[in-house]
This record gives C-alpha cells, structure tokens and sequence, in this order.
C-alpha cells in the first residue's frame, strides 16, 4: 500500500505510538515499545515487495534489555596492518562459502569470525535440510537460487568430502477434501516455479515408503531432490579448502568499528588489531544489520527468530528415512511453527525447529515449550515419536528481515561493500549459489585480478574408521595404531581421528571443536565417557596443561584445580 494509506491504518490500528517515513526504497519506523511483537507486527506492515521497499526498525524496545554482541576474551594485535584485498565478515556457511569460491583466484582473503570456531551460530544450529524449494514462489531470491543450489549439493559435497545423502521430502494431508487444491498448488509450483521434481502420491504408496508414518494420510506432495548433510561440517570443508588455497582465517575475531570516507570503506576496527581491506564483505548473520549501519549502508533490519531442535536417539531412525512433516490447510504467520522430521547424514532422527520471534540475537537457551510444540505437531506425523529419544537439543536464532528474503547486493551507499545478509531457510541450500554470485560481484569490484593457478578444489576429509571394512581398517591400524585407540565408543571415533582434527588446516583444540569435527560426544552418553579423553589428547598435542584445555571459549572452562589427590578436576 501507499505511504499515506499505510500511515493511516497504524494510527487507526495503533495510535500515535509509531511514525512511518520513507526515502530511497526504505521505510523507516519509529517510536517506543514494550511489546516485541507489536513491533514486528508494524514493520511488517510496511514491507512492499512489489516495489521492492525495504523496511528498518528504528522503534525503541522498552519491555526487556537489548544486550550487546558478546566479544572474545582475547585482545591483541595479530592482524594490525593486514591490508587484504577481500575481508569477509562471518564465519558461517555464507562466509566460508564465499571464501573458497574467491581462492580461484590470486587474490588475498581474510575471513574473521568473532566466534572461537567456525559454524557456531545460525550455520551449526539448523536441521541441514537441503530443501527442494516446493514453498517458494518465483520473484523472491530466496527462489532464485534454491533450484541451482540444491543441484550443486551433490558435486559440492564430493569435492569437499562432505556426507550428504538425497533422502526426500514429504508434505503429508490427511484432509482428502483439498487434495484438488494441492493438485493444483503441486501443478505450480512443478510447471510455473520450475520445482520440476514435484508430485503428489497417494497415501496407500506413502505407507509403502515409510511404514511408520500416520495411517490416515491421504496423499503427500512428494520432492525427492531434497536431501540432507551436516551443516557445520560443510561450513568447515568451505573454510578448510579456502585456507588450502590460501585463504586467511582468523577466529575469536570481531569487528567493532568502521571508518568510513567518501562512502568507501577504509579501515575496519577488531579487537585483534586494524584492518584495511579494498572490499568488505558482510556476511555476519544477525549482526548484518550492524555491520551495515557501521558500514553507513543500513537499509534493512533484522528481526531475530528463534528456533529449537531435538535430536533422537539412532535407534529410532527407523522411524523415517526421508524428510516428511504434517500440513495442514490454514492461514498462519508465514513461517513455520513445529518444523519437520529429518533423518540426518549421521542416522539420528532430527526434530524441528519450531520459530518464535525474538529479540536476543545470541540467546540459546532451551525452552521446553519449544520442544512440546515440535512434538505435538510432529506426533501427527509419526504417531510413535517420542520425547523419551531425546539424547540432546539445540537452539539456534535465525536472521530474516521484514522482507522474509536474502539481501544478495552491493552497498547502496558504500562502493567496496556487498552484502550477503538477512540469511534464513534455506540458506544452507542456497548458499553453494549465492557464493558464485558473490564471487563475480567482488571480482568486477576489484578489476584486474588474475586467476589462482594452484587452485584445487579436492578437500579430503579425516578417515571415519567406523565406515570402513574391517580390512580397511586393519591397514590403517598398521600404518598408524592410534588408528586402533577408540575414544568415544558410541560414535567409534579414534585417538588418530582425533590428532587429525588438530593437524588439519584450520585447527580448534577444543572439546567442541573437536566434537564438530568428528562427533565424539554426539552419541547416546553425550561425552560422558570420551570428554575427559579428549581433553587429555588435546593437551597432549598442544603441549598444555590439562587445565587450559577449553570446551568451547576462552570462557568455557572444563577444569578449575586439583583434587587432593593432586588430579585437575
């Protein structure tokens, strides 16, 4: 709607309390709040995507503290001066993406993270759906790069060494009186939005297919390009063969400043020193929005989403082997409410996420209302899921703007800024695209750059012994015996495995940089056995006591002194 009629239907709507105005394809809302979903309420009301208006959030929240970014404990100046050609900001799937796709070239390439790894926020705390775009329209971006995302995966992930796996996703109906509505929905989405692997099945060959499904399903719409892989292990290969290819990674790393002059860039402030990059790239996830505003390129606002996952037992994976979630016909938010289920690359069952608005942007706690929400819904699903296969759980918070689509741009106002912002489903799936896009975007801002001639795009990941034969296995035993050392027994990870890890290109001696890597500690104890093992190898092959050894932080201390005995505890 227009900007008078939209004036006119706030204030009948809400009073006084918020103001609209608007310049240069951006609604700007202002006022005072203590009702956080009020306030996304009216930002949403300004979004036009017809004339592709953006909408920033400027409205004073009252109801609870907005807490500043956390920053690193470490301070110094290990990148003073560094003057790369390319800064990349943001160390999950878009940003280590981008990376090796610019490593084709001879260039210089730092990527910071503020983060202790890589992954650890919205790319290592999603459901790694590659999703088949069956609920996007064309005309968004979103939908732009879903389909030739989706058909990278398999390639991608066989360079990277990556387990991905095309199980195939089922949306199930129980109302047979909408199945000609879905039809036709199916019809589009197959033969208008170019979702060409879409069909309808029945219910008789749904249970077929998947035996513990609900028997009263009548028909499901049926995609089976969707697949699945590990998200925060992908985003580690990303990141691993950039460096190979001589990409810089600098974690514990956040920015805090920019100077900008003459709506250029010129030096970008960390607490490991100044930068002076020629491009910057933002793909800092829900910090994008800062990023802009210290970039003096704000033209959109994020607008946090919490999302919490369940993950089962691997003995219930015999429940699904696809990706399926009940739906029915309703008129909701947008967005989803009790997610889906998702037999992962690791055998797991995955549950989830649900999605409540929020504004914490690093709050990952879980709230147990989330979990019923999941398993409610999903329960219509798979009538024999059960909370009782609960082995751990996972919140994670997104990054959508009001627009609900990507920001895939170079700056508005800034001429060596591009950013790759307001990322949410199905970014994962999307991401292997946007990242070529990226990359001719920031080769044209730099000109005259030539390629890389030692680019290799082969990542080999570490030997996973559990896969193997056993003649496979006893060749490597010879060659190394650490190979013989089981250290976690649930997900039958080796001391070798483990010493891998720590030689390999972007090494985290961490328990949980560790864990990410490899698993140990993902199994039904949740580390109770192999965790003080870890920490041992390690200390052992950092050559520090046991005591400095952290789970994840600076921060995350595992061990505080000795016993009487004279053991750290």
């Amino acid at each position: 709607m227009n900007l008078k009629t939209l004036k006119k239907k706030i204030r009948k709507d809400f009073g006084n309390k918020y103001q609209v105005t608007a310049s240069a394809g951006v609604r700007t809302v202002t006022g005072e709040s203590a009702d956080w979903n009020e306030i996304i309420s009216v930002c949403s009301m300004c979004v036009d995507k017809k004339h592709g208006i953006h909408v920033v959030n400027d409205v004073k929240f009252t109801g609870a503290e907005i807490k500043p970014m956390r920053l690193p404990a470490i301070s110094d100046n290990a990148l003073e001066g560094a003057a790369p050609d390319v800064l990349i900001i943001g160390g999950g799937i878009s940003g280590a993406s981008i990376a090796r796709e610019l490593s084709k070239w001879d260039i210089n390439i730092l990527l910071v993270d503020k983060e202790s790894d890589l992954a650890m926020q919205a790319s290592g705390r999603n459901d790694g759906e590659v999703h088949p775009g069956i609920d996007l329209s064309k005309g968004s971006l979103k939908h732009k790069y879903i389909i030739k995302g989706n058909r990278m995966y398999a390639d991608v992930c066989k360079e990277l060494d990556v387990p991905f796996k095309r199980c195939g996703q089922y949306v199930c109906f129980d109302q047979a009186a909408i199945k000609p509505i879905i039809r036709l929905y199916a019809l589009k989405r197959k033969f208008v939005d170019g979702i060409d692997d879409t069909v309808v099945i029945s219910g008789e060959e749904l249970k077929k297919r998947e035996p513990e499904f609900n028997g009263s399903f009548k028909y499901a719409i049926y995609n089976p390009m969707a697949g699945c892989v590990c998200p925060y292990g992908l985003t580690i290969a990303y990141a691993e063969n950039a460096v190979m290819n001589g990409a810089k990674v600098s974690l514990n790393t956040a920015v805090t400043g920019m100077k900008v002059e003459n709506g250029k860039i010129v030096s970008v402030s960390t607490n490991r020193g100044t930068v002076k990059p020629k491009i910057v790239i933002n793909a800092a996830g829900v910090f994008a929005e800062d990023i802009a505003k210290m970039a003096e390129d704000r033209f959109y606002s994020i607008h946090p989403r919490r999302g919490t996952n369940s993950i089962l037992d691997k003995k219930s994976g015999k429940l699904i082997s696809s990706i399926a979630s009940i739906k029915k016909l309703e008129v909701n938010s947008g967005h989803t409410k009790g997610g889906g289920l998702l037999n992962t690359v690791h055998g797991n069952i995955l549950a989830g996420p649900d999605a409540v608005e929020t504004w914490e942007k690093e709050n990952y706690a879980t709230r147990r209302e989330s979990i019923q929400t999941v398993f409610d819904k999903q329960r219509g699903t798979v009538p024999s899921l059960t909370e009782r296969d609960i082995i751990t759980y996972f919140t994670g918070v997104r990054a959508p703007n009001f627009e609900e689509d990507f920001v895939i741009e170079k700056g508005r106002k800034t001429s060596n800024l591009i950013h790759c912002a307001c990322i949410q489903s199905p970014g994962l799936t999307t991401a292997p695209a946007v990242a070529l896009d990226i990359e001719k975007m920031a080769v044209e801002m730099l000109g005259n750059v030539k390629k890389n001639e030692n680019y290799d795009p082969i990542r080999k990941g570490i030997p996973v012994l559990r896969e193997m034969s056993a003649e496979e296995r006893d060749t490597l035993i010879k060659k190394n015996p650490d190979y013989g050392e089981i250290v976690c027994r649930c997900e039958e990870i080796s001391k070798g495995e483990i010493i891998d890890a720590l030689n390999s290109p972007i090494c985290v001696p961490t328990v949980d940089g560790i864990k990410k890597r490899l698993r140990p500690g993902m199994g039904r104890c949740q580390g109770g056995f192999c965790s003080p093992l870890v920490t041992k190898i390690i200390a052992e092959h950092q050559g520090i006591p046991v005591s400095q050894v952290r789970k994840s932080g600076a921060d995350a201390v595992i061990s505080f002194g000795k016993t009487k005995g004279g053991e750290s505890r």
